[in-house]
């Protein structure tokens, strides 16, 4: 790619001033900086880039007016005090004095991820109000925090994914110092801190990059509009904007991993891909820093080359969500088969997302009208690479209520359900609060700051939930305080009743997981199911253990091919499950761990 100038300039020190830098194609005549309502006119660049020197102290506040217009946000603003639509803040990331020098990361195989909202985590609704509550996962034995977007948006609270300032750090949450103060003390205890970030869109108010150059293109069209730009003209500048967010995120941050939201809506009809690039980028980042730093795509394709290596022809992401296995499970567990559910109630079809993570591999979905997907080789790929889960803040977000599976599941068939996502192949995924089976919804919500735009999100809910029967008073006003209050965590259940037992028995589980290599290795290849006498009941065998699970109405006697050495009941839902080396009675909605005393 060619050479440009650092799009993520603005504010960079030189020689005792700082550099500010833009690039503005749209502007025909002058650009200006406006530093502390002073203005500067800004020199000329060849391919539309401008630039300007001057002494500025870290604080300052300031933005740019292409052809004496409006002063708008710098498009790489590290931070907005006052929102999107106010002027950016000159920071010095490199002045953090932070005290992980020896972390070095976690790696992806073996781990498992927690899932949360910074708004929501906590009433406090802050970053730091989330390092509070970190030590409760360590104590539950995650390794990874995976934190949902944190790109400035308008107002104050929402779910993230309509951010329009992809470089800086929601203030309500903290501002950007914030975020470093969360992942250094995340270091501290051990745990890994990966960011959802999202490249295919930006929202709907406070887009400013439009107003700035070619960013986006209508060659392509996503669900939110037209396509970023990046394979169109002047699509280098765009590629390069990216690329350097990837690597700005990880490098300032000292982030761990990135979550990419939904990279099917990344239309490149490149020669080499946008996530090829990103990939090597973090790659070299990688290994100049010594730490583990990994891609984890969201991706609708079912194709297993997002996480297969450059070196074979794949993109080179680390890992990919797998909803494949989360509606395999979502449908054992809850009988529900409307919508994409449908094919995942076909026979065997659990087996299948227990074995390997896409059930829709050059077969036909329904959903979808098409054949879709592609196998995975075991020999190719491994397990680890595909994230998967029993909830995520979609699954559980885009319901109607925002209801919980503890709320539609009982007690026991749901812990049944953790044991299975837990001893899989695969890189587990958990959602904040299902480790103790929280009371609390988890609904959409909104802070549009645009009324007409706030109206329209109010009444394209009401009417996507009509088609089901729901009237309006059944489905929660998105921009109501009340929806945001209704999704906090209620921190004061964890040990209190049902909620301290589910607590208990995720701890158990996942520190099997952490001491059975059997239950976290991620070879595809040696997984077998073996089905049972009816349906709901099966076997999974992983090296020398079995987990035996029985969602079904009536008990079942389950054969058990005893390990090598003697074989114990390593964990248990019932208590009064016995065991021998032949067969486990097991009543309905229960699962236990089986293998050899010791490894």
């Amino acid at each position: 790619m060619t050479q440009l100038p650092s799009i993520a300039a603005a504010g960079v020190r030189r020689d005792h001033q700082r550099e500010f830098t833009v690039w503005a194609p749209y502007a025909k005549e002058r650009v200006e900086l406006e530093l502390d309502g002073a203005r500067h006119e800004m020199e000329p660049l060849p391919d539309g880039w401008w630039t300007l020197r001057l002494p500025a102290e870290a604080g300052a506040r300031y933005g740019y007016s292409l052809d004496g217009g409006p002063v708008l946000p710098d498009p790489a603003a590290r931070r907005l005090p006052d929102g999107p639509h106010g002027r950016a803040q000159v920071v010095d990331l490199d002045t953090f004095e932070w005290s992980d020098d020896d972390w070095a990361g976690v790696e992806l195989a073996g781990s498992t991820i927690y899932e949360l909202h910074v708004g929501t985590f906590t009433p406090g609704g802050t970053l730091d109000s989330a390092i509070e509550r970190l030590d409760h996962l360590v104590e539950l034995g995650v390794d990874i925090v995976e934190i949902m977007p944190v790109a400035s948006f308008p107002g104050v609270h929402g779910w993230g994914y309509d951010g329009v300032a992809p470089y800086s750090v929601h203030e309500p949450y903290g501002g950007p110092v914030a975020l470093q103060r969360f992942v250094d003390a995340a270091h501290d205890r051990g745990l890994a801190v990966a960011l959802d970030v999202v490249h295919n869109h930006l929202g709907p108010d406070g887009n400013y990059l439009l107003s700035y150059g070619p960013y986006f293109t209508e060659r392509h069209h996503t669900p939110w509009g037209a396509a970023i730009n990046l394979d169109g003209p002047d699509s280098d500048t765009v590629r390069a904007y990216l690329i350097e967010n990837v690597v700005s995120w990880l490098r300032d941050y000292h982030l761990d991993a990135l979550r990419l939201d939904a990279v099917h809506e990344l239309h490149d009809d490149r020669a080499i891909h946008v996530l090829e690039e990103f990939s090597t980028a973090v790659d070299d980042l990688a290994e100049e820093s010594g730490r583990s730093l990994y891609l984890i795509a969201e991706s609708d394709r079912n194709d297993p080359r997002t996480v297969t290596s450059r070196e074979r022809g794949g993109l080179g992401l680390h890992a990919q969500w797998a909803d494949d296995v989360h509606h395999g499970l979502h449908v054992a567990l809850t009988g529900e088969i409307q919508g994409y559910y449908a094919d995942f109630a076909a026979p065997h079809a659990l087996e299948s997302v227990l074995t390997s993570p896409f059930l829709h591999a050059d077969s036909f979905s329904t959903f979808r009208g098409r054949t879709h997907g592609r196998s995975v080789d075991p020999e190719v790929v491994d397990g680890s690479a595909f994230v998967v889960s029993l909830q995520t803040h979609d699954q559980v977000g885009n319901r109607r209520s925002g209801d919980r599976l503890s709320e539609t599941v009982p007690f026991r068939r749901l812990a049944t359900g953790a044991a299975l996502l837990l001893t899989s192949p695969y890189t587990p995924m958990l959602f904040m609060g299902e480790e103790w089976a929280a009371s609390t919804p988890w609904q959409y919500f909104t802070d549009h700051t645009d009324d007409a735009l706030a109206q329209a999100v109010r009444d394209g809910r009401r009417r996507e939930f009509a088609t089901h029967g729901w009237t309006e008073d059944d489905v929660p006003d998105p921009q109501s305080i009340e929806t945001v209050k209704a999704s906090t965590l209620d921190w004061s259940e964890v040990h209190t009743g049902v909620h301290e037992r589910m607590y208990a028995w995720y701890r158990a589980l996942l520190a099997l997981r952490r001491s059975r290599p059997d239950l976290s290795s991620g070879d595809l290849a040696s997984v077998r199911v073996e089905p049972g006498p009816v349906d709901g009941s099966l076997v999974v065998v992983r090296g020398d253990h079995r987990i035996a699970v029985n969602l079904a109405e009536e008990p079942v006697d389950l054969d058990l091919v005893s390990p090598p050495g003697n074989s114990v009941v390593l964990l248990a839902l019932d208590a009064t499950t016995t065991i021998d080396e032949e067969a486990v009675h097991l009543p309905p909605d229960s699962v236990v761990v089986v293998g050899p005393a010791s490894r």
